[in-house]
């Protein structure tokens, strides 16, 4: 098992420092958990897509319009415009591909600060730690080893424009060490780095509901708005995963104690379709005069920002039928007994040619005073699944105006 280890991060290390584009884009699904045998979307750094708190992996990764927490910038940076708290924090911790691997792990550390009652600034800390791997040449020599980790760091700022509506923007940096120096196929590898935003808006009113008193939110948000990344050159450069989240959350109170949310979004990755290649009668992929892959059905994916961002919804090689596979769906339910325990739900789809991570999600959530814990659990829909038996734990801390006050006296 030890050798099946190495082999799959050693071959995701290479293929950074050599091929990124159709290669480092399977290897990528692979971090992802999905399925590499279909027509899978694949960006660099996956990672920033992965749900990063215990509360929403609890809900089915459904966020976009749920109550705003210390984790929101994920989700949706202008739900901190209506965060009830003076300032908190939270750290999150996920073992990532436990079924294969005992040392890879995501971290996340985030923030918030409120200025005013109408503005409020967080910042937050990602950390994909894909273990050590053990590296060799061609001729099976030891070349040591080697511990691939990517970050990315935000800072956000939100502003409520009225009393139900807000926007937020978030700042990304993004670093990613897959090769460090290492070289291969003649090119020599690199960290890739890049900068990214997040565009969000919040909506979120008080309404009667079968007659008890709930609240109705929407929620829209772009994230990864940014350049491309490369570990070589720049002719070899891959897609971030820039994605729409759109989605609505409604919380209802069923009485004095007990009170019960329900969360839908729609995902999709504003990114290029892969298209179908024309290919000679010996599979090879041809191409023309100046090298170029000939395109037999889509377009071509290699483009710029603003042209792979809008043109992904209408770029998939069978048209209108391919392009809604590619949206994904996230479906989640949260319960609250007297704002102290919480139990939660959810499910995840995604089109079985787009990836097929479909997993059902369940989670609890305990707060006392201050302190705040969560935990989630994800059941792949699908058996042997890499992403089965993923946990997540969140630990958070929140305070109010009047409790800084009391402590300060």
């Amino acid at each position: 098992m030890k050798i099946k280890h190495y082999t799959l991060k050693s071959l995701v290390v290479l293929v950074a420092s050599s091929l990124p584009g159709v290669l480092m884009a399977q290897n990528s699904a692979v971090i992802a958990g999905q399925d590499t045998t279909n027509r899978v979307i694949t960006t660099a750094v996956p990672f920033l897509t992965f749900s990063p708190d215990s509360r929403h992996a609890g809900m089915g990764d459904a966020g976009v319009a749920t109550s705003p927490d210390a984790n929101s910038a994920h989700w949706n940076p202008a739900k901190f415009a209506f965060i009830e708290d003076d300032y908190g924090f939270a750290l999150s911790y996920t073992p990532w591909l436990g079924r294969f691997f005992n040392d890879m792990s995501i971290s996340y550390l985030a923030g918030f600060k409120r200025i005013d009652n109408l503005s409020t600034v967080a910042a937050s800390l990602r950390y994909f730690d894909l273990g050590d791997i053990q590296l060799t040449d061609g001729g099976g020599n030891s070349l040591g080893e080697f511990n691939p980790r990517e970050i990315a760091l935000d800072v956000t700022y939100s502003r409520a424009l009225s009393e139900a509506l807000s926007i937020g923007l978030t700042g990304r940096f993004i670093h990613s060490n897959l090769s460090g120096s290492i070289s291969a196929s003649g090119n020599e590898g690199q960290p890739g780095v890049s900068v990214a935003a997040d565009l969000g808006i919040y909506y979120s009113k008080d309404v009667s509901f079968t007659g008890r008193a709930s609240t109705l939110s929407w929620g829209a948000s772009i994230s990864n708005i940014g350049s491309k990344i490369t570990y070589n050159s720049a002719e070899n450069s891959d897609f971030i995963p820039t994605n729409l989240r759109v989605g609505s959350a409604l919380t209802t109170k069923l009485d004095a104690r007990n009170k019960i949310t329900f969360a839908l979004d729609l995902n999709k990755l504003m990114v290029p379709s892969t298209p179908i290649y024309a290919r000679d009668e010996d599979g090879n992929i041809r191409t023309d005069a100046d090298g170029n892959r000939i395109v037999e059905r889509g377009k071509n994916p290699d483009r710029g920002l603003l042209s792979g961002m809008f043109g992904s919804f209408g770029d998939a090689p069978d048209g209108f039928s391919e392009e809604i596979q590619e949206f994904m769906v996230a479906a989640g339910v949260e319960y609250w007994y007297n704002d102290v325990f919480a139990a939660r739900a959810g499910y995840f789809y995604e089109n079985q040619q787009k990836g097929n991570r479909r997993y059902f999600t369940m989670g609890l959530g305990f707060r006392h005073k201050k302190l705040a814990f969560d935990f989630a659990y994800l059941v792949p829909q699908v058996q042997n699944h890499p992403l089965g038996e993923t946990l997540r734990l969140t630990l958070g801390f929140n305070f109010s105006k009047i409790a800084a006050t009391e402590t300060a006296e």
